[in-house]
């Protein structure tokens, strides 16, 4: 366990010893600014659960008594834990402010981005009960099996202090398959283990108390998905891997969010509500955008035509989904529970990025004219796709071609940069934590400056025009942030599932014209055909956008990758091959499941509101699957080999060190429904 002592020679500074001590993944010894967060946020949580159950004691009290005098003293010691748990909601917010500290350290001049902070919970006892139960149901004795509770116990105990890695994800999958386990294995509908999980809320650090799994398992969801977001702000963004591993991290956050919302609808967490969670993923989309921009901006921006409105228009996607997240923020009852950095950092950076977007299109009208040798057509078209209407009616050609007009549209953007910026910088100044990053007001300062500057050299002191305001710039990109599927639910097992509907396999002829198949590949094991060129031979057999490879020749290639595939496509002849495909049917019109969420805007006023809430299948027991029962023994054999106690964490494989020989994935079984079609 986390609190042993640590064997001779195991000091806390080698690194070598704490990697074979601790369960890989998880190391509760690392003395890392992240760290320190976690447990001052977990210190925080203590003092709020005390403050409130003084005031759930102080109110009892208050009711019980007609003394006036003690109802004075009530009332005035009601006021001074009010206050108490008021300035400890107040550091718990700051704590989910610091941001700079998950940034990475070598990233010089880059916004920060915002992770989530990890959900903190209580030890949890599995001994007595499990083997009371295995007493009981399976009519063995528990003790046998007190070698492999442990492995549970010490299992859970490090998902509490995750590597920000792929290790300490990996770390949490496990946890979260053997929950489905134990669910099936002890977790009767009919009765109640006496097992309380508590987990306290991110945000407001009120704690939850429930005996039902759902608790358990939809916090280590959200635990998943909030370590994707550090591993997402840690990673190198001055270099393309780091932006790559930034941007993946956030997509597979945003899932993992999204599947949380999908499946667990019951958690009285207000973190973990539908309204709070649809608001995280828009937040992971948005910033997993911004890291898209960032890598086209990486190698740097040509000061040509096309080049800079093509660049105008992913900033200004960038600033449309921060938008997006801010007005989510500030809805009701949201606002009242999500930082107030957070909500003005989406607001600095929406007005930022629409700045930056005005800055390009201005360089592109002010610094380029339309030459005889330019492509007239090509910047006719570029243009008329910027706006929604062009400016004063004008044509996009009457634009191009006549050089006044276009400096009196180019002066009229770079205004609505220079505005812009300036309203960031006024924004900025209103939160304290964002007024402290230092970066963050030295890119504004100097966005601002720029554009500032190059507002004064087109200036003409005995230059009058009519004002104009100029248009909005239409969003555009051509990478958008979707749902990454996380490594450990990739595969045929997570396209090819129940929920899916599927085509039949479908025989498509592909024929190479001028070196070239007519579209690209996407996406791991199976592929997806993606930019298919409507004119080419396949199109023209039936090919679609969208498709699904499932064979090539006589080749299966549900398992196998772009590279894959393409090893078997790189010798196709004159005469062509056959592929198979299958396309996915359209599944909205199926009926979803009705969802509620119960949770409570406010803080709640005692302790008791809050625990023992169960989910609706706890009501209805006919409705639930119950598992077969087997005899004990015919599933699960102690591991003789290995001699595990509650004093030492072991490091071996959790598959294998429980006592459930049924093979586990490494995410929610969910995702593996069923077979390919």
């Amino acid at each position: 366990m986390t609190e042993a002592i640590i064997p001779n020679g195991c000091s806390q500074g080698s690194g070598a010893a704490e990697d074979s001590y601790f369960k890989k993944g998880c190391n509760p010894l690392a003395q890392t600014g992240r760290s320190k967060l976690q447990n001052q946020r977990a210190s925080l949580n203590q003092q709020i659960i005390k403050q409130m159950r003084m005031r759930a004691g102080a109110e009892n009290l208050l009711k019980a008594t007609s003394n006036n005098k003690v109802r004075d003293m009530v009332m005035l010691e009601l006021s001074y834990v009010n206050s108490d748990l008021q300035l400890l909601m107040e550091q718990l917010e700051g704590l989910n402010s610091s941001v700079e500290v998950y940034q990475n350290v070598q990233g010089a001049a880059i916004i920060p981005l915002i992770p989530l902070g990890l959900k903190e919970t209580k030890d949890v006892d599995f001994s007595v009960p499990f083997k009371d139960f295995i007493l009981e149901h399976y009519s063995e004795d528990g003790a046998n099996y007190q070698d492999e509770i442990d492995d549970l116990m010490d299992l859970r105990k490090a998902c509490r202090t995750p590597s920000r890695n792929d290790a300490g994800i990996e770390l949490l999958a496990n946890y979260f398959t053997q929950l489905s386990l134990l669910e099936s294995r002890f977790f009767s509908p009919n009765r109640q283990m006496g097992i309380f999980f508590t987990w306290y809320d991110s945000f407001t650090g009120v704690p939850v108390c429930q005996q039902n799994m759902s608790l358990e398992k939809a916090s280590i969801l959200f635990n998943m998905a909030a370590l994707y977001t550090q591993i997402g702000t840690r990673s190198d963004r001055q270099t393309s891997s780091g932006l790559e591993e930034s941007i993946t991290a956030f997509q597979r956050s945003a899932v993992v969010l999204s599947h949380l919302k999908e499946t667990f609808t019951h958690t009285p967490s207000y973190d973990m509500s539908p309204a709070m969670l649809s608001m995280l993923v828009k937040m992971m989309f948005a910033q997993a955008q911004e890291c898209l921009f960032e890598k086209l901006a990486l190698p740097g921006i040509r000061n040509e035509f096309f080049s800079l409105l093509k660049m105008a228009q992913e900033a200004a996607m960038v600033g449309e989904m921060y938008e997006q997240v801010h007005q989510s923020m500030i809805q009701m009852p949201i606002k009242d529970n999500v930082p107030f950095f957070w909500s003005i950092m989406a607001q600095v950076k929406t007005h930022h990025y629409r700045s930056l977007a005005h800055y390009f299109v201005s360089t592109a009208l002010l610094d380029h004219q339309l030459n005889p040798s330019d492509d007239e057509d090509k910047q006719e078209k570029a243009l008329s796709q910027l706006y929604d209407a062009m400016p004063d009616g004008r044509s996009p050609l009457d634009v191009l071609r006549h050089k006044d007009e276009r400096r009196r549209i180019g002066k009229a953007h770079l205004q609505r940069a220079v505005v812009g910026q300036e309203e960031a910088l006024r924004i900025q100044g209103l939160c304290r934590d964002l007024r402290k990053l230092s970066v963050l007001n030295d890119i504004l300062q100097a966005s601002h400056k720029r554009s500032l500057a190059k507002f004064e050299q087109k200036d003409k002191e005995d230059e009058f025009t009519d004002y104009m305001e100029a248009p909005d710039i239409i969003s555009k990109t051509e990478q958008k942030a979707e749902m990454e599927v996380p490594a450990s639910i990739k595969g045929p097992l997570s396209v090819f599932s129940a929920k899916q509907r599927w085509t039949a396999p479908r025989t498509v002829r592909l024929k190479v014209e001028d070196r070239d198949l007519g579209f690209t590949l996407k996406g791991d094991a199976p592929v997806q055909i993606q930019s298919l060129d409507p004119l080419c031979h396949a199109a023209a057999d039936g090919l679609k956008e969208g498709d699904y490879v499932v064979a090539v020749g006589d080749a299966d290639s549900k398992w196998m990758g772009v590279s894959d595939v393409m090893k078997l496509l790189k010798d196709v002849d004159e005469e062509g091959i056959d592929i198979q495909v299958v396309s996915m049917l359209d599944s909205s019109s199926q009926t979803m499941p009705a969802k509620s969420a119960t949770y409570s805007g406010a803080l709640p006023k005692t302790y008791s509101m809050i625990c023992l809430a169960f989910n609706d299948d706890d009501k209805h027991p006919k409705a639930r699957h119950v598992t077969k029962k087997l005899s004990f023994l015919s599933w699960g054999l102690k591991n003789k080999h290995k001699s595990a106690s509650t004093l030492s964490l072991p490091t071996t494989d959790y598959n294998g060190a429980l006592p459930f020989h049924k093979p586990c994935p490494t995410f929610p079984s969910s995702y593996n429904d069923s077979s390919l079609y």
